[in-house]
């Protein structure tokens, strides 16, 4: 009874926590802009089956892609498992989903199989961001706390497999010594269970409970350092896949505060459908946290930090300053320095920064040539052009600001028609006096 008086109280803590984070993250969420509108529901199905469990972009590096889809897919069918600890918790009993059968079993045999090979890809993670210093994990963006959130991340989920294979062990153990009948099957803990040999049954018993209490209290613990980790992907990452845009990667979406304006142009009666006079004034494009649509900010908590946009990014390699990766994370900070502020002061509140040039200088956005190798290469689908497109159509169509070359071209299209400095009348004088051979 006081261990589900105690377990009780850890869960109430826990749900207490994360639920006090969800809704600090839905009003961020409140203070964003539209976007698509979601739809094709069975494609986006299709999308996150082959992209999110099916882990297809990750297998562009076979080996690396195989462990990290070990892990994805051992932590799938570990949550089995913790969910059958969570009522085992609160009810007092013991193996509380063992009348699905042979289910069970494939379940229990499967997380404990996993569990071994999570913890073995975990340790290659861990080494490899420890002591070969990989390119892709470097960069201006990542500082010192994000390769420690990083391992300190890692580090937990090692503690969880470990502590899972010690549970099951343990309870192998105790019950093959008080000749009880072993639920579920356990193809690696029985192995394990002989480091048990010559204990007693009670102390196999004690042996289990700290290993039980240590893996359900980090579970705890790790759900509610997530959201604010960069591994909070573990929760977003699906999702946000399945919210992916489905048209094709080179298509800009086009601003509806723009569109509005043509069509009045080309449709005087359009003027009846247009906004109100005294309708709030929208900005074009982005140049704040709050200017981006929701999906943007959907797609800074998702982020993995993994650098492999960065890592394929043409202007990037060509050492130039943009870094795809650190745009998103950009807007992410910024979203969490300044979220605060506008919920408890409202939408007009300004702390006179904002995350163009406070955060993202121009260079950077003007670096990229919208090329989409980020989005293609994002395990994600996170799709970075967008926002750089529209933080790039603040500078043009509020402030008038872009490099002296694509002024110049404004300039034709503005008088000539043209990106051309040559009037219409004049563009075919390259021909004159050209001889050619008509037949």
């Amino acid at each position: 009874m006081i261990k589900q008086i105690v377990f009780a109280i850890a869960l109430l803590i826990t749900l207490g926590v994360f639920t006090f984070t969800t809704l600090r993250i839905i009003s961020f969420f409140k203070l964003t802009k539209k976007a698509f509108p979601v739809r094709d529901f069975g494609k986006r199905f299709g999308v996150m089956m082959e992209v999110a469990f099916g882990q297809t972009k990750i297998f562009r590096k076979p080996i690396l892609g195989f462990l990290h889809a070990l892990v994805f897919w051992g932590f799938c069918v570990i949550l089995i498992g913790s969910i059958e600890m969570v009522i085992d918790g609160l009810f007092g009993i013991e193996k509380s989903l063992k009348f699905l059968g042979v289910l069970y079993d494939i379940i229990m045999a499967s997380g404990d199989v996993f569990a071994l090979l999570i913890a073995i890809s975990i340790a290659v993670f861990l080494f490899r961001r420890v002591f070969l210093h990989v390119k892709r994990f470097e960069g201006i963006e990542m500082k010192k706390i994000s390769h420690l959130d990083a391992n300190v991340a890692l580090s937990i989920i090692l503690l969880l497999m470990l502590s899972l294979l010690g549970m099951n062990s343990a309870y192998y153990g105790h019950t093959t010594l008080i000749g009880g009948a072993i639920e579920g099957v356990y193809p690696v803990s029985k192995y394990l269970s002989a480091i048990f040999s010559g204990l007693s049954a009670e102390s196999v018993l004690v042996q289990y409970e700290i290993y039980w209490w240590m893996h359900i209290l980090l579970i705890f613990a790790f759900a509610n350092m997530l959201p604010y980790s960069k591994h909070f992907h573990v929760f977003m990452s699906v999702p946000n896949v399945f919210l992916s845009r489905l048209e094709p990667l080179g298509k800009l979406p086009n601003m509806d505060n723009v569109t509005r304006e043509v069509k009045l142009m080309m449709d005087p009666n359009a003027a009846f459908a247009a906004p109100a006079a005294d309708a709030p004034i929208e900005r074009f494009g982005v140049k704040d946290c709050e200017d981006a649509s929701w999906k943007n900010y959907f797609d800074s908590l998702a982020c993995t930090e993994c650098g492999r946009c960065t890592a394929v990014c043409p202007a990037n390699i060509t050492g130039k300053k943009l870094s795809p990766r650190k745009i998103i994370m950009d807007l992410r900070a910024r979203m969490k320095e300044k979220g605060p502020k506008l919920i408890k002061n409202g939408k007009d509140f300004t702390d006179n920064k904002s995350l163009i040039r406070d955060y993202i200088s121009e260079e950077e956005l003007w670096a990229c040539t919208t090329c989409n190798a980020c989005a293609k290469e994002c395990p994600i689908n996170i799709n970075h052009p967008t926002l750089i497109v529209d933080m790039r159509r603040y500078l043009v169509m509020e402030e008038g600001s872009a490099p002296g070359e694509l002024k110049a071209v404004f300039s034709n299209i503005e008088n000539n028609g043209a990106p051309w400095q040559y009037s219409a009348e004049d563009r075919l004088l390259w021909a004159v006096d050209l001889e050619m051979n008509v037949k």
